[in-house]
């Protein structure tokens, strides 16, 4: 049997290869699941994402499974309690702006009825299907993932810029960006 053609960038390592063949790029509509990328995705600015996705199961744990609600409860004793836990990355203002973001998920959700209704206004709620041959040709943000950006910031979220916001699209499936050479490309196309 005949190894499938994968994007590149999760060659090498098998946890990498399991959360490119089964969840990168799918269409998410949970806002859970959405909350849990958008703060995974804020964790992850200035590191890569295989070190994020190594402590995805420590940050469950300690972030009652991504419910926002305790969270946005979160006030000093909590960030003291974090920043002291080996298992996530200990950065105050990441973990601050969980807290933030939790509180602004909340009032979003009461706004727009969920998450998903709001987050998948920003591209009509269908994904946008790419078709690129190599890695070097994605770009890093979009004017769809600056709009999201500027929307975010303007109601509270913190951690947002465009290249997370970018990010946080392709992860969620609002993006089909793998590869036109990876299987997974025409799996998700007509999803």
């Amino acid at each position: 049997m005949t190894e499938r053609e994968r994007c590149p960038w999760c060659l090498g390592d098998a946890l990498y290869q399991e959360y490119h063949d089964r969840e990168w790029g799918v269409p998410e509509h949970c806002d859970r699941r959405l909350f849990e990328f958008l703060i995974l995705e804020g964790a992850q600015a200035g590191l890569s994402w295989i070190t994020v996705l190594r402590k995805r199961e420590n940050y469950r744990q300690l972030m009652h499974q991504f419910d926002p609600e305790p969270i946005a409860a979160w006030g000093e004793p909590e960030l003291t309690a974090l920043m002291q836990e080996p298992g996530i990355i200990r950065n105050r203002r990441k973990l601050a702006a969980t807290g933030e973001n939790a509180r602004a998920f909340l009032r979003v959700q009461e706004a727009f009825g969920s998450f998903d209704q709001y987050i998948w206004r920003f591209v009509d709620g269908i994904p946008v299907q790419n078709n690129w041959a190599a890695l070097s040709e994605i770009p890093p943000q979009t004017p769809t993932a600056v709009q999201m950006s500027k929307d975010l910031k303007r109601r509270g979220f913190t951690f947002v810029g465009p290249t997370i916001c970018y990010s946080f699209m392709q992860a969620v499936g609002m993006v089909n960006d793998h590869l036109v050479g990876c299987f997974r490309h025409g799996e998700l196309k007509n999803v």
